[in-house]
């Protein structure tokens, strides 16, 4: 059975049901109906299945098929095969690959999905401007939807408390790291350790800064021994290598 037309997945069904079934007869009409259903349950399926890779212990997961193009005409197939392409983000707006194996003429089209992630992550307790400092009474855990924007959500109020905003929050709005400023872990000319890591072994030793170590940006370090490297600031006065 089809659900009801204000449904918002109404269209959706009834979209996929038109790659499912040939035209003509009142009989295909019948298999149209049943198959539809079943063909977005796949979808679906795929879609869960994908979204919940990297998603935290109890998290609900809310999918939200769109529509297929209207312009589309596509030949009629008997049987459908979704799929996730290699470089389909999980989480938020995306798209699942439905693909003809059945037909005489075989096509590959994507339906949109919206998939919501809800769990608990810091959410501001008021509205607060950009600039402000970050106190732990600031912030609280609520359940949001973590694929709400590309930038990941914060879970840990260590992690940030003391940070700067760079934009402002609004009352209940989830807390995510793009809301925060780079910390600066150290200056151009400042003396940092250098922790050089490579197949099977770590090593440290000492260097000086050729540029200010900003978080999640490369810096460069002249080492004792004259060595020029470039690595990752993690911590204050310390850097990252990889050999």
């Amino acid at each position: 059975m089809f659900p009801d037309p204000a449904h918002p997945w109404h269209a959706a069904v009834l979209a996929v049901a038109a790659l499912a079934a040939p035209a003509g007869t009142q009989a295909q009409t019948q298999t149209q109906s049943a198959l539809a259903p079943a063909t977005l349950a796949a979808a679906v399926a795929v879609v869960r299945q994908a979204a919940s890779l990297g998603a935290p212990a109890g998290a609900r997961i809310e999918i939200e098929p769109g529509q297929l193009d209207s312009r589309l005409h596509l030949a009629p197939c008997e049987r459908i095969e979704p799929y996730m392409s290699a470089g389909a983000h999980r989480w938020g707006h995306t798209r699942v690959g439905l693909r003809c194996v059945g037909g005489s003429r075989p096509w590959n089209v994507s339906l949109p999905v919206t998939v919501k992630v809800f769990a608990p992550a810091l959410v501001s307790r008021g509205a607060l401007p950009a600039g402000s400092v970050l106190a732990a009474d600031n912030l609280q855990l609520a359940d949001v939807d973590w694929g709400g924007s590309r930038s990941p959500v914060q879970t840990r109020s260590e992690a940030v408390v003391g940070r700067t905003l760079a934009r402002p929050l609004v009352a209940g709005q989830a807390l995510r790291a793009s809301d925060v400023k780079a910390r600066q872990w150290f200056a151009a000319g400042d003396t940092v350790q250098i922790i050089a890591s490579g197949n099977g072994f770590s090593v440290s030793g000492e260097g000086q800064a050729l540029s200010n170590g900003i978080e999640g940006q490369s810096a460069r370090v002249r080492t004792s021994g004259g060595r020029l490297v470039s690595g990752q600031p993690v911590g204050e006065r310390r850097i990252e290598v990889a050999l």
